[in-house]
């Protein structure tokens, strides 16, 4: 797919209306077409690339999509591949330059291809989208997918007949798919109505199939998704897109994975970090606690003396794998303090006897003595 913004490569603003856009494609099109640059690739190239900004731009729905999502996320949004290939291109030369246009007259080329039988086409990339938690993130898991998709048929293997013999060339139009007619000066070509611009018909079509060489299926698979991966990225499946057309290579699969917000853990980069509540006696003389890990297992911290809120403690290589490279994360546990909403009479006398010896004015309140303590302590 294309790495430039489609606006950029036809050469046309945003605010471009169909027309507009029609006609800076033809202007590329005519430009850029193989029979003007034979044997060129760069010319082929953006013969392509403008065929499929056109796709995309002249499809009201598709561009709404592309004006709202921009043009990474128009591409993420479709697997990040789109595959056109001549065939899917001059399908729209009929829109652009009329029925009866045809190349071969503007560039003096008039025999076209003959075609034998259908052409193999590469099958549709798909996507498909998996959540997972935090946890499953840190450790790895196995996810079931499950989606339709296209099949190869195996009773005429993938061609959509069964025997050679069954295909045949149009007699019409000697298999060019087209029909040219001599109308003063100009030679205009059409779509053979004997064989619908295809070049050929098939006598006996695969029944199981229809002729398509392929069927809609329900696939289920297991997906093994690596340690610490991030939210929002994708997994390649190579092949377990939509079948080919007659023959052609398979799409691929996208699976997109989400990680659910954990409600004690968060991810930062590779490192994992949680809150700890501790007393304010743990914070002032020091302790020595257990934690509980992402992954179950229990870890003794230790709290220095005198530690403020929001102190950063740090355990080297108990984040996430580094999914790219070697080496973990750490685990960053950040300091709390908890505030006790109610206290016994002889807990208040004790805050109170605290407060002042160290000059503090209180509340005399029920409970807001306490709240102005540790106002004072918290900064």
């Amino acid at each position: 797919m294309s790495k430039r913004d489609y606006y950029e490569i036809l050469g046309i603003s945003k605010t471009a209306d169909v027309a507009e856009i029609k006609k800076a494609y033809r202007k590329l099109a005519m430009k850029y077409h193989p029979d003007r640059n034979p044997g060129n690739k760069e010319a082929e190239e953006k013969f392509k690339e403008a065929a499929e900004a056109y796709e995309v731009l002249s499809d009201q729905q598709k561009r709404a999509q592309y004006d709202q999502y921009g043009h990474s996320g128009y591409q993420n949004m479709h697997g990040g591949a789109h595959n056109m290939n001549m065939d899917d291109i001059f399908k729209n030369f009929g829109d652009i330059f009329g029925g009866g246009f045809d190349f071969g007259d503007i560039f003096g080329q008039g025999q076209r291809k003959r075609k034998t039988g259908p052409t193999p086409q590469r099958g549709h990339d798909l996507v498909q989208e998996v959540s997972i938690s935090l946890k499953e993130a840190y450790l790895g898991t196995t996810k079931d997918i499950s989606y339709y998709h296209a099949f190869a048929c195996s009773e005429c293997n993938h061609l959509g007949y069964k025997n050679k013999t069954d295909v045949q060339t149009c007699g019409q139009c000697k298999g060019s798919g087209q029909v040219r007619y001599q109308q003063g000066f100009f030679a205009i070509s059409q779509a053979c109505s004997q064989c619908q611009g295809q070049g050929y018909s098939v006598k006996n079509p695969c029944g199981n199939c229809k002729g398509q060489s392929r069927k809609q299926e329900f696939e289920r698979f297991e997906l093994k998704i690596p340690k610490g991966i991030f939210d929002g990225a994708e997994l390649r499946i190579a092949g377990r897109g939509d079948a080919g057309v007659f023959g052609g290579p398979s799409g691929d699969l996208f699976v997109k994975v989400h990680v659910i917000t954990d409600k004690k853990f968060n991810r930062i980069n590779d490192d994992l970090t949680c809150n700890l509540m501790l007393t304010y006696p743990q914070l002032v003389l020091g302790s020595l606690v257990e934690i509980e890990h992402i992954d179950g297992s229990k870890i003794n911290l230790k709290i220095p003396k005198g530690c403020p809120v929001g102190e950063k403690l740090t355990i080297p290589g108990k984040g996430f794998e580094k999914i790219r490279g070697y080496g973990t994360g750490n685990l960053v546990i950040i300091t709390q303090c908890h505030i006790p909403k109610k206290l016994t009479v002889e807990q208040k006398e004790l805050l109170q006897n605290y407060s002042d010896k160290l000059g503090t004015n209180v509340a005399d309140d029920k409970d807001g003595f306490i709240t102005s303590l540790f106002k004072k302590f918290l900064g």
